[in-house]
Order: structure tokens, then C-alpha cells, then sequence
């Protein structure tokens, strides 16, 4: 019996010491992915962003050359950055557990798919438009455009003319 009982103690003490080396390595990949950071630049510089491990906007900078353009445009690349830094996320978690853990343990591939879920690829990237492509109201005044026809206004009512057949000889009925 003796040996019953070291053999499970040996057993124990493994499983021990493999437990806190598991934990030593998710606890290092842990630290890789929180202070890992994803930046993305438009590409004519204009804007510049910084998210976090997390997909959390941590720092987001709109240059003086982006005044020429209009809002909705620069509010459309700041989304479009953040999609395209986001989406890069399963990549670095991914490469941070290949070098921590490993890509077989069951627990990185769950962790893995729920960062491609949450994070998935950009939309393809749609071809230069001009505003005239978009279905955008414009309210500028065009130069070279003819101004537009005033509608003519209805003709006035035509009044008939006093008739001298009426029986009241142009009295009113009431005096």
C-alpha cells in the first residue's frame, strides 16, 4: 500500500506543478495581450487612431489637414480605421498564444473564435466617389448650372362685367 499512496502523491505533485505552469503561461499571455496596442492611419494622414487589446479607442488624432474635408467624410475614415484596427486583434491574440500556450490548447481556440466574432474583417473598401455618386442632398449653388424657371403665376380671376339685365337696376335687393 505504501507504494499506492506514493505513486499518487507523485501523481498529485505533477498535476500540481502542471496546473501552475499552465497558469504561469495564460497568466504571460494575459500580460502580452493587455499591453498590446493596434494603430491604423488614413491614407492620406489625416487621421490617426489607437485601440487597445480590448478594441477600445485609447487615442484618436484628426490632423489640420483633414479642415478641407467635410465631416461626414472624416467621420466615415475614423470608423472605417477603427474597423480595420479591431479586426486585427484575432491576429496578435492569435500570435500571442502561439508563443504562450500554444494554438492547441482548447481554451486559446475558444478564446481565439470569440475575438474573430467580435472583431470581424472590414468591408471590402469601396472605390473614390464624388459627392454626386452618393445619395447625399446637395444645397450648393452651382456655378455653371442655369438657375432654375420661376413658375409663372395663375392668371388673376376674371370678374364679369355689371350687366344692366338684372332685375334690381344695380340697387341692392335690401334697400
Amino acid at each position: 500500500m505504501p507504494e499506492d499512496i506514493a505513486g499518487s502523491e507523485q501523481m498529485l505533485a505533477n498535476w500540481n506543478q502542471n496546473i501552475q505552469e499552465r497558469a504561469a503561461r495564460y497568466q504571460e499571455m494575459a500580460t502580452r495581450v493587455q499591453g498590446m496596442t493596434i494603430s491604423e492611419r488614413s491614407s492620406d494622414g489625416s487621421v490617426e487612431l489607437t485601440v487597445g487589446s480590448n478594441g477600445i479607442l485609447q487615442n484618436l488624432v484628426i490632423n489640420e489637414s483633414a479642415a478641407g474635408k467635410r465631416m461626414s467624410e472624416v467621420s466615415g475614415e475614423i470608423m472605417r480605421l477603427l474597423q480595420r484596427a479591431q479586426s486585427r486583434i484575432p491576429e496578435l491574440l492569435q500570435e500571442a498564444m502561439a508563443e504562450t500556450i500554444g494554438t492547441q490548447d482548447e481554451t486559446a481556440n475558444v478564446l481565439f473564435n470569440e475575438a474573430r466574432k467580435n472583431f470581424p474583417a472590414p468591408p471590402a473598401e469601396e472605390p473614390t466617389r464624388t459627392p454626386y455618386d452618393r445619395n447625399e442632398i446637395n444645397f450648393r449653388v452651382e456655378d455653371d448650372a442655369p438657375p432654375p424657371a420661376r413658375p409663372t403665376p395663375p392668371p388673376p380671376p376674371r370678374r364679369r362685367p355689371p350687366s344692366d339685365d338684372d332685375d334690381f337696376g344695380g340697387e341692392s335687393v335690401l334697400t
